[in-house]
């Protein structure tokens, strides 16, 4: 695990993959929604306005499963003191609001024709709305402390505790009454969505995975870049010789890094 630790390490596999998750990215999403607006069929209940589905309901996977991986990324920053943990979960958690809003806009604007409502208080909306705060609540104590490594503890306990309101998310149509219809593609006995509505389901969702991998892997970069040249400028004022030797500078940056983000 401590292998990636070093940012050189893992700077030069972010490049590698990289250009796999950006190519990836944007041949499954041409290719998705390709199949989702020319080729799937339209509902026979619900028509052209299903075809929502398909960046809803992506959207709405996508923003589960990253805050899982934020947890998982604090677990480990907690236990381990993993050097880029708390770095993969700040660089995750703007992604992830912004994939929770995208689920909550589009549920409402296929709610309206459907329900008759824009918004209705049942399990499935309520709780997908708490884990928006939550990713709202989670960048804000990232940046809520002078001493940054406070505001990452914190926020790593956040989404530790948080972590509960993702079954929550998935069997809240199950434990509740609802407007929403009971899962229809991860079930026991297999999707009961049609395939033709279902690949592009699918392949969106890769779409919308590898989108957040090339982002997140460039957000940590940057970040990473920014640690370094802070460390240089802070070398630079203690006037230290020795500091830009590889070796030395290497310490240097990261321990400045740690300090500061």
């Amino acid at each position: 695990m401590h292998r990636f630790a070093n940012p050189a390490r893992f700077t030069r596999l972010a490049d590698r993959v990289l250009p796999f998750a950006a190519v990836g990215c944007a041949a499954s999403l041409a290719i998705g929604f390709y199949l989702a607006l020319f080729v799937a069929p339209a509902d026979y209940q619900q028509g052209e306005s299903m075809r929502i589905m398909y960046v809803h309901v992506p959207s709405a996977w996508l923003a589960m499963f990253i805050y899982v991986a934020i947890a998982v990324a604090s677990a480990v920053a907690l236990i381990w003191r993993h050097p880029l943990a708390d770095l993969a979960a700040k660089a995750s958690s703007p992604i992830g609001a912004g994939f929770a809003f995208l689920t909550l806009a589009t549920g409402s604007l296929w709610g309206r024709p459907m329900w008759g409502t824009w918004w209705e208080w049942d399990g499935r909306l309520t709780s997908m709305l708490i884990l928006f705060f939550l990713y709202l609540g989670h960048m804000a104590l990232m940046n809520a402390f002078e001493d940054n490594q406070r505001g990452y503890r914190a926020a790593a306990i956040l989404a530790l505790v948080g972590v509960v309101n993702i079954p929550i998310i998935k069997f809240s149509v199950d434990w509740w009454s609802t407007l929403h219809q009971p899962a229809s593609v991860f079930r026991i006995d297999g999707p009961t969505i049609h395939p033709s509505m279902l690949w592009p389901l699918l392949i969106v969702a890769l779409g919308f995975k590898l989108y957040y991998v090339t982002v997140v892997l460039l957000r940590m970069k940057s970040e990473l870049i920014a640690a370094r040249l802070r460390a240089l400028d802070l070398a630079l004022v203690k006037g230290s010789p020795t500091v830009f030797g590889k070796r030395q500078c290497g310490r240097a940056v990261w321990s400045h890094a740690r300090e500061n983000d």
